[in-house]
């Protein structure tokens, strides 16, 4: 897990917007995506690694996914968050 102090200071690398942990469920139905290979990043690349847990940034349009423990800040890899937004 991310520690909390951590994600205390994490702030979406674009906009410095607040981010936020999903739950479980979200984490489940992106990574069935994921499997499904239908997830693409902001860059345009197939999402094809797993994530374990994701950043949600505060105006709920991407997700920076969180693999090994280790926030992926980088903008090219969040993921839009529109197709799991529920």
């Amino acid at each position: 897990m991310v520690d909390p102090k951590l994600l205390d200071i994490l702030c979406c690398p674009e906009t410095k917007q607040d981010l936020a942990l999903v739950d479980d469920a979200v984490i489940k139905k992106i990574n069935s995506a994921i499997k499904a290979g239908t997830v693409k990043n902001r860059g345009g690349e197939t999402v094809k690694e797993l994530i374990g847990a994701g950043l949600l940034r505060e105006d709920r349009k991407f997700l920076y996914p969180i693999r090994e423990d280790i926030p992926i800040m980088l903008i090219d890899e969040g993921i839009p968050f529109a197709d799991f937004d529920s």
